[in-house]
């Protein structure tokens, strides 16, 4: 019998322990020779203001194995995701959150030997440290933060990349170590590279490298404790304005404004089409909900309002990053990805088991299934079958599917069709209605006067 991909989840490139998803459970193993350290930290108060804070994963010692490895369980993360299907505002959230930890862990004798956006889970709008053997007792009267580099590497370069370069924060999946400056250097514009943090952390490392003065090994510096306690609280404060100024100009697209601006719907069929997706939320009642094509998250916020769990993925990375601020600000149950369900996020890291794929993540996770303005999207722009649609939201095993027709008369499927109309002209009502029926039986429907169809469905 082949194992789930999740029972298969393993990590294990910390040499300090490794973590596994055993069915609906998250098991870390902590290596004998650091299982004192780990649960002296658990038993502390600094551990248990952490996770009362929302600030780290919640973790139950289940104590000392034959071997004298400690054996750990972490509350599962509803929904685990990845930085490379996060939005540029998630990016920031999550360096903050380190640099916070670990600014705070200083006043315990303690610091952080791992810095990564790996190290970070979202809760809803909410980031959470997840990796507890990241933790360890600062050694007195150094004032060198080992994790500064690879800081700098998997979190402050790509965003520099994706802020003055334009690259997609998406690539970071095939660099788990980050960037180091000599990628960026070559591309940035002259004026650029000797302004703002640009000159700092991207082509003062270049030069100093070329002239074979670069870092070799850690330093060994000394000063009293104090001192060196005052100067890493000042690097990671540089730090953290380095990254939210890298993080505040916000970007716009074609779909960020879409809900503003969207003449194919008269006041009435909005009005319609909102008072339709509330009473189906209000029906159904469900506790977890995935909406596919989620836009700036007008629909999201109606399931979280209802009292549901909400994973919002969008194609654009400006409408997911206006969702994410929406949650973060209303405290929403709702957590936006920057993912594209026609080329779902594949698996990733060794042998394929260490990054579930999206689709894995997202079978029989889920009590509803929101698709609203999606369809033409789905069918003509990606050329998707119907039929396949239709698998494909049956195989995630929801219990009802929130979906809107979108005819091919309709002034969206007509601009996305750019001349290949008579392609779809089969495409129909009546052929939704066959095409789904084989998996989902209709429970609600109401036509607006642009011709779209709402359909409230529920799994045969």
């Amino acid at each position: 019998m082949t194992p789930s991909p999740a029972s298969q989840f393993r990590t294990f490139r910390d040499p300090a322990g490794s973590l596994r998803i055993d069915a609906d459970r998250v098991l870390r193993t902590v290596r004998p020779e650091f299982a004192g350290a780990t649960q002296s930290f658990l038993d502390s108060a600094l551990a248990q203001d952490l996770t009362e804070s929302g600030w780290m994963v919640p973790t139950q010692s289940l104590g000392l194995q034959d071997d004298g490895s400690l054996e750990l369980e972490h509350r599962r993360i509803f929904f685990p995701t990845y930085p490379w299907e996060w939005c540029a505002e998630q990016w920031v959230d999550a360096a903050v959150l380190t640099l916070e930890i670990c600014d705070k862990l200083l006043d315990h004798g303690l610091i952080l030997k791992d810095a990564t956006p790996l190290n970070i889970l979202f809760d809803g709008a909410r980031p959470v440290l997840v990796d507890v053997l990241s933790i360890e007792p600062r050694e007195a009267s150094n004032p060198i933060w080992i994790a500064y580099g690879q800081f700098v590497r998997t979190f402050l370069l790509p965003l520099m990349a994706h802020k003055y370069l334009g690259w997609p924060l998406e690539a970071s999946r095939n660099r788990r170590d980050g960037y180091e400056p000599d990628a960026l250097y070559p591309y940035l514009p002259f004026a650029k590279k000797w302004l703002g943090p640009a000159r700092s952390f991207v082509t003062l490392p270049v030069m100093m490298d070329r002239m074979g003065r670069g870092v070799k090994g850690v330093p060994q510096i000394r000063f009293s404790d104090d001192a060196s306690v005052a100067i890493l609280r000042a690097r990671l404060r540089g730090l953290k304005e380095t990254v939210i100024k890298l993080g505040a100009a916000k970007k716009q697209s074609h779909w960020s404004d879409y809900t503003e601006h969207r003449n194919h719907y008269a006041d009435e069929d909005s009005a319609r089409k909102r008072s339709f997706v509330k009473a189906a939320l209000e029906f159904s009642r469900p506790r977890t909900v995935l909406d596919i094509g989620a836009n700036t998250g007008e629909f999201s916020r109606l399931a979280a309002d209802a009292g549901a769990r909400v994973i919002a993925v969008d194609t654009d990375a400006a409408s997911t990053g206006i969702d994410y601020e929406e949650a973060r600000a209303g405290r929403r149950q709702i957590l936006p990805l920057h993912a594209d369900f026609a080329r779902p996020t594949p698996a990733a890291g060794w042998r394929n088991r260490e990054s579930l794929s999206l689709l894995d993540r997202c079978r029989e996770r889920f009590d509803c299934v929101m698709m609203l303005g999606l369809l033409h999207h789905l069918l003509v722009t990606d050329q998707i079958p119907l039929s396949e649609i239709a698998h494909l939201v049956f195989e995630m095993s929801p219990r009802w599917v929130i979906v809107e027709w979108i005819p091919p008369t309709d002034p969206k499927f007509v601009e996305v069709c750019r001349g290949r109309d008579a392609l779809y002209k089969h495409l129909d009502e009546e052929e939704f209605k066959r095409t789904f029926a084989p998996f989902f039986r209709t429970m609600d429907r109401v036509a607006l006067k642009n011709g779209r169809v709402l359909f409230l469905l529920n799994i045969r």
